[in-house]
């Protein structure tokens, strides 16, 4: 029983932060269409992750499994900002 709820534990973590990374990154645009950058981008991604820490029952992440998380996420998408197109 342990193994399987560590197996569900781990899988959640790992489509968690590929989901965070994808919708995260990506999202973090300002009104203007230009990437954030700085202050704004830690913000917005660190809003974004708070947001997606939800587990798989639907209820919010909470104690260590949503530090776990909120670390993960946000060092997924640390990555330099996209260039600015046009």
């Amino acid at each position: 029983m342990f193994r399987i709820l560590a197996a569900m534990l781990i899988s959640l973590f790992a489509i968690g932060s590929a989901v965070a990374q994808s919708s995260c990154a990506t999202k973090a645009i300002g009104k203007d269409g230009k990437p954030l950058s700085g202050a704004a981008r830690t913000s917005f991604i660190k809003k974004c992750c708070e947001e997606s820490a939800v587990g798989s029952n639907g209820k919010p992440l909470a104690g260590a499994a949503k530090a776990s998380y909120m670390k993960k996420c946000q060092s997924d998408t640390s990555f330099p900002a996209p260039a600015r197109r046009g």
